[in-house]
């Protein structure tokens, strides 16, 4: 399991990477990290909704009410075009904090 605060570190450039992919809604957004980490990323709402509203007052990503099929309202959210500047600018640095751990890290302790 991640740690804390390396997952907390990380939820804001990966749920805009999740957004860049097309609007999406709270539970699917957490179904979807937790897929596509193996199980390993336990996102909650309780963590979730703080980010999406945070990330929403900066201009980031903009939310609006719908009905989804099942006849409940949902609220969509989607990436802004400040959002994907922003989502590049993070992915960016996220790679160089990458490389450079890789760089630093002997093959050995990989394993």
């Amino acid at each position: 399991m991640a740690s804390r605060k390396l997952v907390a570190a990380s939820s804001a450039p990966i749920l805009m990477s999740v957004l860049a992919a097309g609007e999406s809604y709270g539970y699917a957004i957490i179904s979807r990290v937790r897929a596509v980490s193996g199980g390993e990323l336990q996102w909650t709402e309780g963590m979730l909704y703080p980010v999406l509203h945070r990330l929403e007052q900066q201009g980031l990503v903009e939310a609006t009410w719908r009905t989804a099929e099942t006849g409940r309202q949902r609220r969509y959210y989607r990436l802004t075009s400040a959002g994907k500047k922003a989502l590049a600018e993070e992915r960016a640095a996220w790679d160089r904090v990458h490389d450079t751990l890789q760089a630093l890290t002997p093959e050995v302790s990989r394993a």
